[in-house]
């Protein structure tokens, strides 16, 4: 099979569900950002992460490609999908790993600037992606049906790599760098 069928030549995707909408229409907008979100972790992991980090983060990317798969769904034909759609389980999955991965951690006293190890400085830049990928399903929800568990997880996803930054830092005994404000 080929990877290119020439369909989407003119500006166009499909649906999951026949649907043809333009490429910057917000529900492609949405899980073409989820789908950044999924790539960032990918480059995170790929720089070298603790197991039980990476171990985490393969769960994570599992469940994106689930819920891309939702968002690319025109809505109403979810069923079609056949999976079981993200919800209050692996939304309390993620809180379990933030409580995990905080654990030893010290506390916070100031913003931490992004950086540090290059897996901790990768897991920096996929939450800054998830955050826009929030952002883009909160304003695909103004246009069209979204599950308030999908914004919910995206919420949940984006303190999680903050957290697993940190641990990343941690576990290579590199401390976190405080933001200073200018002229202090």
């Amino acid at each position: 099979m080929k990877i290119y069928t020439k369909t989407g030549d003119s500006g166009s995707t499909g649906l999951f569900g026949g649907e043809r909408v333009d490429k910057d229409d917000a529900r492609v907008d949405g899980y073409g950002t989820v789908d950044e979100t999924n790539a960032a972790i990918g480059v995170a992991r790929a720089a070298g992460l603790t197991v039980e980090i990476d171990a985490v983060l393969a769960a994570v990317q599992s469940d994106l490609f689930t819920l891309g798969a939702e968002l690319a769904c025109v809505p109403g034909h979810e069923a079609r999908l056949k999976l079981a759609l993200l919800g209050g389980p692996d939304i309390e999955r993620l809180e379990r790993a933030i409580d995990t991965a905080e654990e030893g951690l010290a506390p916070l006293t100031s913003f931490v600037l992004p950086g540090g190890t290059p897996g901790a400085a990768a897991l920096h830049a996929a939450r800054t992606a998830c955050r826009r990928a929030e952002r883009r399903v909160v304003a695909l929800r103004r246009a069209s049906p979204v599950r308030d568990e999908v914004i919910v997880y995206l919420n949940r996803l984006s303190d999680l790599l903050f957290v697993l930054a940190r641990r990343a830092n941690h576990a290579a005994g590199v401390t976190d760098v405080p933001w200073v404000k200018s002229g202090a």
